[in-house]
């Protein structure tokens, strides 16, 4: 999707390097620093414009939460979003999170969310399907043994595929629904802004789970 470039994105972010990195790779292993309390990870790919993570904060103060978004105007709209919650459990990071392997050390993350990822429909781009076996190799690293990745999505080609690609990686099912917005489990469900203007159209689908302990 084309982003329109915001001309005032560069200069906010690099005023508030307090709640946001742009040189991830020097926090490998130290992420817990960067927050004031000494809490359980949890980590968001691509983030959009924040609504997801910021309500998951409110809603968990018990819990860290880091997101990650490549495109520099979309995360400094979360940016500022942040900026007027005051929380001091989230920190975002402008970078690429296709391979966390290289943002994270091994076991450093305790839950991971993919939320309305691209769905690459063409079968000639599976591969950069975020729940294709490369990724789902790099989660697992990173991920604590046992702990869950949560995935959403609207599109029910990218629902199967992941679905497959879950299974043949070797990962536990957990829950998965067809129907998320019509389930019991809604009630708990915090939307993402795509979540909410989208899913009038149609059903959101759920997976969660977990990787096996080798």
């Amino acid at each position: 999707m084309r982003v329109r470039h915001k001309s005032w994105a560069k200069p906010y972010i690099e005023s508030k390097p307090e709640l946001i990195v742009t040189d991830a790779e020097k926090w490998v292993g130290k992420w817990g620093q960067r927050f004031p309390k000494h809490q359980p990870l949890h980590l968001e790919i691509g983030i959009g414009k924040g609504q997801f993570i910021i309500e998951m904060a409110k809603r968990h103060p018990e819990i860290n939460y880091i997101g990650i978004e490549l495109q520099e105007s979309v995360i400094a709209v979360a940016l500022r979003k942040l900026v007027e919650t005051e929380l001091s459990n989230v920190q975002l990071v402008e970078t690429d999170g296709a391979l966390v392997n290289t943002l994270f050390k091994p076991g450093e993350i305790d839950k991971m969310y993919l939320n309305f990822s691209d769905p690459w429909p063409k079968k000639r781009h599976a591969k950069r399907r975020l729940t294709s076996d490369t990724f789902l190799a790099s989660y697992r690293e990173v991920l604590k043994d046992g702990h869950q990745l949560e995935f959403k999505t609207d599109n029910r080609g990218l629902f199967e595929y992941s679905l497959i690609s879950f299974n043949q990686f070797g990962t536990n099912f957990e829950y998965v629904s067809l129907d998320l917005h019509n389930s019991p489990e809604q009630a708990e469900n915090v939307e993402t802004e795509y979540e909410a203007k989208f899913s009038q159209n149609g059903p959101i689908y759920k997976i969660v789970i977990n990787f096996k302990i080798e």
